[in-house]
């Protein structure tokens, strides 16, 4: 059974300089887009009652009530599902919050990446950093009280100091979880062919991830990019961590069922004129394998060696004995109860020691 649902908004106002994901500045196709997301939707989703729900983007808060509620209307969930929606911090009010709260909408996911607002300007956001302090205030008057913001460090003329005083002015904000990516320029974005001056190497974005554990050491580091208070970890993200099914609608999603990944069609005119096709690729148990390997060591309880062993029918330990016994000895894999995780040290090479998993 499938019980988590990422559902993609692939619409922004503007796209960010840094940004690679799938997004449009096309809002004249907004509505045939979420003509063709309920036809998608109403084909492959089978009713199942969600535990998570996330509304992911481009921007969804670019959506009207009406609109938002149009999806919402197709799927089984209640106030016991945590239903997420990513938000953009520029014309928002209490009023629009509230009403995407009456529709079920129970969490925020609020991206400021900065406070400095130079930096804003270079990287290409349309908010302030009041605009973010604004719409903070008004998810809690509107009733929310979950609400997670996004940061990303290593951009263009930040500092430890400025990224450190950006996480002091998330935690007097209040908010219950903060998500944390270093800059990567990929192809597909604006720095990508204009790239900016003084932006960080490899060595001083390691040195501002440590000094978040540091400022970040009343929250719960429960995954490697993220941090909550007790009982504010996001369960749609650890349902991925778990590597457990979840269907994706929309362009360009990814969904995961019956031990098959998909993705839908990327172009958005291909994808409104037929939101039915996927691209499958079946998940062979090596790869499974693999990937509860990598997926594990993203979060802070790590991996459960007799849970990989009844399930893939393996001696864990002596299968991976030479990459275990090299990195314990190193400093970088530390043993649990029930199996190993990364320290701190191993989460800043993870893609190194990972990469030697592979077969």
């Amino acid at each position: 059974m499938t019980e988590s649902v990422y559902i993609h908004i692939p619409f922004c106002r503007q796209k960010c300089r840094y940004c690679s994901f799938v997004s449009f500045a096309r809002p004249e196709l907004i509505e045939n887009y979420l003509d063709a997301l309920a036809k998608e939707i109403k084909h492959f989703y089978k009713d199942e009652k969600l535990k998570t729900l996330y509304l992911g983007g481009g921007t969804p808060s670019i959506l009207d009530v009406k609109q938002i509620e149009k999806i919402l209307g197709v799927l089984n969930f209640d106030s016991q599902t945590e239903a997420t929606m990513e938000l953009n911090p520029e014309h928002l009010t209490t009023e629009y919050l509230k009403q995407i709260r009456s529709l079920g909408i129970n969490r925020l996911s609020i991206g400021c990446q900065s406070f400095d607002e130079k930096i804003l300007e270079t990287i290409g956001r349309k908010h302030t950093p009041e605009d973010v302090e604004n719409t903070v205030e008004f998810a809690f008057d509107a009733g929310f009280g979950n609400v997670s913001l996004d940061f990303i460090y290593g951009l263009p003329n930040q500092t430890i100091e400025s990224f450190a005083s950006d996480l002091e002015h998330a935690k007097a904000l209040g908010v219950q979880h903060i998500s944390l990516y270093g800059l990567k320029i990929e192809e597909g974005c604006y720095f990508y062919n204009h790239p900016p001056d003084n932006i960080a190497d490899d060595d001083l974005q390691a040195d501002m991830y440590l000094k978040a554990i540091k400022i970040l050491s009343d929250f719960d580091h429960y995954e490697i990019s993220n941090f909550a208070k007790e009982g504010f970890y996001s369960r749609h993200n650890l349902n991925y961590w778990n590597n457990e099914h979840y269907y994706g609608f929309g362009t360009a999603a990814h969904g995961y069922e019956n031990n098959t990944r998909y993705s839908n069609q990327t172009n958005l005119k291909d994808y409104i004129s037929n939101p039915l096709k996927k691209f499958e690729h079946y998940v062979l148990p090596q790869e499974q394998l693999e990937e509860e390997i990598f997926l594990g060591f993203r979060r802070k309880t790590g991996i459960n060696f007799n849970f990989l062993n009844k399930k893939f029918n393996i001696n864990f330990e002596k299968k991976y004995s030479k990459i275990l016994d090299k990195y314990i000895r190193t400093g970088h894999i530390e043993k649990t109860d029930c199996g190993c995780k990364l320290t701190v040290d191993g989460i800043l090479v993870s893609n190194m020691i990972l990469s030697e998993f592979l077969e």
